[in-house]
């Protein structure tokens, strides 16, 4: 068993079963609807269904990070325990976590000087930020130290690419990421936004693709342009959604197809209430590794 402790936050977007099974920590953001604040526990209080189906309905959900003194309650025991932490955050590129984090990390510094809490920022998000972590518990599982994990996150943190498609705009018209009348206009003429995850961790608009099924096809063809040895990919993949299974089950297939090695074997799992606060219903995100992310 190591004699460190990995952790990172509920914005993974992966199954508790997952955290559980690979014994990597993970401490929850939280969000507010209807007047009353939720813990983004993984899905245990709601179900995804619930969660998006009342944004549709036109709830409004409000995330908030989690805070410094959160990490220190979080990180204390393990570090009692005479344990290190390498704990990887949510990309700064949409959330200010990192730097909460970074102060409790110096915090809990004062308090045990003989132990050690590395935060890094993972410039991922979603099941992005999962893949990432899913590597970490690998190569810690395969026998690496705790400084050269930390080295191995920094330099292919990078190398984790997000591609994806957003059909419903009423969330990020609300939440100021486009403007009223362009998400008229995009919902008129069935445009589905494809996205991705820049250098610097942010969301970044790449292409206007008309109606669902084409965007679908992009998502892949973009995987095929920027995939670790094309066809021949034998790394992991996977693919969040909110509440739209069929669709994210047909970039699965069309990953199959392309690469015979991940047929039947894509990962799927769902998005999240804080990231999903933000998405809303009706994406799909595709995360692989490939080139390293350079704008």
């Amino acid at each position: 068993m190591a004699d460190y402790i990995i952790t990172c936050e509920s914005t993974a977007d992966l199954p508790r079963e997952f955290f559980e099974r690979r014994e990597v920590g993970y401490v929850c953001f939280h969000y507010e609807m209807g007047g009353r604040t939720y813990t983004d526990d993984l899905y245990a209080s709601t179900t995804p269904a619930e969660f998006f189906g009342s944004l549709k309905a036109g709830a409004q959900a409000k995330t908030s990070q989690v805070g410094t003194g959160e990490y220190v309650d979080f990180w204390e025991p393990w570090l009692k325990e005479g344990k290190d932490v390498l704990h990887v955050c949510l990309s700064s590129g949409i959330s200010g976590t990192y730097n909460s984090a970074c102060l409790a990390a110096e915090t809990l510094a004062a308090r045990y000087p003989e132990r050690t809490v590395r935060v890094i920022d993972s410039l991922a998000a979603s099941a992005g930020y999962g893949l990432l972590m899913e590597y970490l518990a690998d190569k810690r599982d395969e026998g690496m130290g705790f400084d050269e994990l930390a080295a191995w996150a920094e330099g292919h943190k990078l190398e984790v690419n997000h591609w994806f498609f957003v059909s419903d705009l009423d969330c990020l018209k609300r939440g100021g990421r486009v403007s009223a009348t362009s998400a008229l206009i995009a919902t008129a003429l069935k445009i589905c936004p494809v996205m991705n995850v820049d250098s610097q961790g942010r969301l970044i608009p790449r292409e206007k693709i008309r109606t669902k099924r084409k965007a679908i096809t992009e998502l892949v063809r973009n995987m095929m342009e920027h995939v670790r040895d094309g066809a021949a990919y034998t790394g992991r993949c996977a693919i969040s959604h909110s509440n739209c299974l069929a669709d994210a089950q047909e970039v699965a297939r069309l990953v199959g197809e392309q690469i015979p090695a991940l047929a039947g074997k894509v990962e799927i799992c769902d998005i999240g209430t804080v990231i999903g606060s933000h998405t809303g219903p009706g994406t799909v995100a595709l995360f692989f590794m490939g080139d390293e992310r350079v704008d």
